[in-house]
């Protein structure tokens, strides 16, 4: 049989955790997998947002139209936009990594660019279509080297994922709008942002009104719902939005009904609002706790975040993967996040530092 090979690889983070599940089995130890990229503090409370939906609705049992329910777009365009937008332009899309897939299909680009310290999907994702990519090192070397920019694509990643620090707002729009004006693609993909913040925050619709920027987001981080892999997409770009569109029908015809309406009614019930709330509380609560604790050990890397905050949803501790693996803990070397300082990032690892902080310090303790 002759196939197109891609030549992307597997996800590293698949073979750790089947690694650990493995150790786990032999040894029948209980091990701490900080190794996924998942809210665990707690699981949000769906029951009373589902005892709202009739699922023997047409809703619920026909195709769902291909950019995505309208009332799921306009709570999107209410809850991230402040209503200044338009459902025209949000496609909804099966989680990130598929938005992320249908942007780089759409964009006509030499190259995308991403942060020194990278999620490794973007490339793999950018391997199977046959992408070109490089780094920049950060915010003023792009600026200052904003002529390289012209025909490129930029990723602006915050919080970072590995790092899990937190650029000030006004540096990233900055950032984004000489991008733009020069003609730059830029690509906003913040789907750890909404953990710590709500319908208030003004960020996206602030950069929602500069002409090249394209927003990326998933409801699988903010809202704890990775299970239901769905997120969207928001360009002001009509022939963009038109073309990805297109794609996206010829994709998956539609994405999921239920997990749409369900998505609609967490963003704009009253019921729905509540459990958001909870569930963020007490994850940002869990996060915060456990990134403290990190400090007071010694263990968080403090090189990482000399000018920004360790947020989360991940930090990097001053221990490298092996280490942390003889203590029963998960982890991802640094080194697999980054392209030209891996033997420097081999030293440390990223770890998921959203998990209930009683189990968190148990294990760090034997550090």
């Amino acid at each position: 049989m002759k196939i197109r090979k891609s030549g992307a690889k597997y996800s590293a983070i698949v073979g750790i955790g089947e690694r650990i599940r493995k150790m786990s089995q032999e040894t029948g130890n209980e091990f701490l997998l900080l190794n996924r990229g998942v809210n665990s503090v707690c699981n949000i409370d769906l029951n009373s947002v589902v005892d709202e939906l009739d699922f023997n609705s047409n809703e619920m049992q026909v195709y769902p139209p291909s950019q995505g329910r309208a009332e799921l777009r306009n709570a999107i365009n209410q809850h991230y936009f402040g209503n200044q937008s338009s459902v025209d332009n949000i496609a909804i899309t099966g989680g990130g990594m598929s938005a992320l897939d249908l942007v780089f299909q759409t964009i006509d680009v030499d190259k995308v660019c991403l942060p020194d310290y990278y999620w490794g999907s973007y490339v793999q994702v950018m391997t199977v279509r046959g992408m070109e990519s490089e780094t920049y090192v950060d915010f003023n070397n792009v600026i200052e080297n904003i002529d390289s920019y012209r025909n490129s694509a930029v990723i602006i990643c915050d919080p970072n994922n590995p790092i899990g620090n937190k650029q000030a707002d006004e540096n990233i729009y900055k950032t984004a709008k000489a991008l733009s004006d020069h003609g730059s693609i830029v690509i906003i993909d913040c789907p750890y942002r909404r953990i710590f913040c709500g319908e208030e925050d003004s960020f996206f619709q602030e950069l929602s009104q500069l002409e090249n920027v394209i927003i990326v987001e998933s409801f699988s981080k903010s809202v704890g719902l990775s299970g239901q892999r769905l997120g969207f997409v928001h360009s002001t770009n009509k022939d963009f939005v038109n073309e990805l569109g297109i794609r996206l029908m010829y994709a998956t015809n539609g994405i999921n009904a239920f997990s749409q309406l369900m998505v609609a009614k967490l963003l704009s019930s009253a019921k729905g609002q509540a459990v958001m709330k909870s569930f963020k509380e007490r994850t940002c609560e869990g996060i915060k706790k456990n990134i403290e604790f990190l400090e007071s050990k010694g263990l968080l890397a403090k090189e990482f975040y000399k000018n920004s905050e360790p947020i989360g949803i991940f930090v990097i501790v001053n221990k490298s993967e092996e280490e942390l693996l003889k203590a029963r803990i998960g982890s991802v070397s640094l080194s697999y996040f980054t392209r030209d300082k891996k033997e420097f990032a081999s030293q440390f690892a990223r770890i998921c530092v959203s998990v209930p902080h009683e189990k968190f310090k148990t294990f760090f303790e034997q550090l």
